[in-house]
């Protein structure tokens, strides 16, 4: 049976050009489609990431968008659309993560973490629904086991996180019954050598002692969580999916 369950169809994944967006972009480039990614910062990445895409032998690019402006949403969308013809599904991935205790919180801190984590799902999706509802496309928000459990030294981005997972909700009966939402929540995720000793709760190998699965998650985890979503039943809707190893569950 033919693994290339997306053939044939386009995705746009927000912040794909390294970490958990790299990984979603790869796997759904592996399952067929041609993929699109944004990128703010992160043109070298980037690159780098569209020529993966393209030694799979599919369609790649890369631009540069500003989730939180209105404008560069609206043209970022407007470019893959151009270049692909249509678009199957949507992956909110872009987001920032910022540690303070409550009581120290800026107001710039909270808003900076908002515009990005919830705002820029809302215009993405706002402004992909139109070619997502033409072919009866999918959406998949990147949430956090933060916006489910919460963690007191980051409360504005678990406060962000838990309302893209409402939004989802919201969406899914919103954009029904053309376009499917769903949320991917991942736990801790290892990314990088030096977050080892890193975690939301401290040390990541505690955190890893305390999962159900005895580890913490990896950035495939996720992208084939995404891909569930991307290739499964188009009848679930709205469902918040947490790939935690259950550490949610203690």
């Amino acid at each position: 049976m033919s693994t290339e369950v997306l053939l044939g169809k386009s995705a746009l994944v927000t912040g794909g050009a390294k970490r958990i967006g790299r990984e979603i972009a790869l796997a759904l480039g592996k399952a067929g489609a041609d993929v699109a990614i944004t990128y703010r910062t992160s043109a070298s990445e980037a690159a780098l990431t569209v020529e993966e895409i393209e030694a799979l032998g599919r369609r790649a690019m890369a631009v540069e968008c500003d989730v939180r402006s209105e404008a560069s949403v609206h043209e970022a969308v407007a470019a893959v659309a151009s270049r692909f013809g249509r678009l199957d599904l949507l992956v909110n991935n872009a987001a920032v993560f910022d540690s303070a205790g409550l009581e120290h919180v800026s107001l710039e801190q909270w808003d900076a973490v908002f515009e990005t984590n919830t705002r820029g799902p809302f215009l993405v999706a706002r402004e992909a629904l139109q070619p997502l509802r033409a072919v009866q496309g999918r959406i998949v928000n990147i949430g956090s086991l933060g916006g489910i459990r919460a963690w007191a030294g980051h409360a504005h981005y678990c406060a962000s996180k838990a309302a893209l997972h409402m939004l989802t909700q919201v969406m899914a009966k919103a954009f029904a019954p053309e376009v499917s939402v769903n949320c991917v929540a991942p736990g801790w995720i290892e990314l990088e050598p030096f977050d080892a000793d890193k975690g939301p709760d401290g040390d990541a190998r505690r955190i890893a002692a305390r999962t159900p699965m005895r580890r913490n998650g990896t950035a495939e985890d996720v992208a084939q969580a995404v891909l569930f979503f991307a290739s499964g039943p188009s009848f679930i809707t709205g469902q918040i999916l947490a790939v935690d190893g259950g550490l949610g569950l203690n």
